[in-house]
């Protein structure tokens, strides 16, 4: 029993590591092709799910193609959320990325 109690124990702490992280930025610049391929190679080097938001839609930012199809435009705030054990450098990458955009 006491195995069973300590694989429970492991479950719980590795349940418990999981983080929820989010960040709005206002974009500099249109979000085109570079700067989405840019947030696409980024966002696929990390374990966390992660999502952009924009204009009430949501997409999954390891996409080109999702990510330019949100529209967003100069001047527009886009929401980065990730959950998972990498959230907040996940987050933190994403927004360092759309800060910068060019």
């Amino acid at each position: 029993m006491s195995t069973s109690s300590d694989h429970t124990t492991t479950s719980a702490t590795t349940v418990t590591t999981t983080a929820k992280h989010e960040t709005a930025v206002v974009l500099p610049a249109n979000l085109h092709a570079r700067p989405a391929g840019q947030l696409a190679r980024a966002a696929a080097g990390f374990t966390s799910a992660i999502r952009l938001e924009y204009a009430d839609r949501t997409v999954n930012p390891t996409g080109v193609l999702a990510v330019m199809g949100l529209g967003a435009t100069a001047g527009s705030t886009v929401t980065v959320r990730a959950e998972g054990h990498d959230a907040e450098q996940a987050v933190t990458a994403l927004v360092q990325i759309l800060a910068t955009a060019e």
